[in-house]
């Protein structure tokens, strides 16, 4: 009768092995739904300066991964403006930034600085080069939502990509970890 040696040490092996490649697995079906979704919402933003802040990001815990399409870097302050709007609000000049002068005086300062060929100063309430007083109410914005929109349209894309991943690095043979992470399309 055959016998074989070793075979405690190949499953042990196998057993300790197989939880952090499938991790890697698991990391870049997130981003791979995740990305569907982001493409999306870049799509459908308004604004270059948000489009080019939506990111995806994939966090692995120890049981579960969490894949978070999110704004970050400059315009994703912006971002919660646009997917929500905004209300009338006052605007005006915060006392901090007056330096004890006047709104007058800020916005001659302003004005002097843009002739100068130097960038006005943020703190004065000049629109389009018209004085418009110490405080302004602005009427708000209506939202222009692009981030739900997107996960609620792509969502069953989503999960496809992430399958699509799983089944490219899970197979017969064994889990493929090469490329596991990256952002499979």
């Amino acid at each position: 009768m055959a016998t074989a040696r070793g075979r405690a040490d190949v499953k042990r092996f196998i057993l300790e092995q197989t939880p952090q490649d499938l991790r890697k697995v698991l990391i870049g079906a997130g981003r791979a739904g995740g990305n569907v979704v982001a493409d999306d919402a870049r799509e459908r933003c308004k604004s270059n300066r948000v489009r080019n802040s939506i990111k995806v990001k994939v966090k692995a815990g120890d049981s579960k991964v969490v894949t978070s399409i999110q704004t970050s870097g400059p315009g994703s302050a912006e971002a919660g403006w646009l997917e929500y709007g905004t209300e009338a609000h006052f605007i005006s000049v915060d006392d901090s930034q007056r330096g004890g002068r006047s709104i007058r005086k800020i916005n001659e300062a302003d004005k002097a600085a843009r002739r100068a060929g130097k960038i006005g100063g943020a703190e004065s309430l000049v629109i389009n080069g018209q004085f418009v007083g110490d405080t302004v109410r602005h009427p708000g914005a209506r939202p222009e939502p692009f981030l739900r929109p997107a996960l609620d349209t792509k969502e069953n894309e989503a999960v496809a990509a992430a399958q699509a991943h799983i089944n490219n690095h899970v197979t017969p043979a064994g889990v493929i970890v090469a490329g596991a992470e990256g952002a499979d399309r």
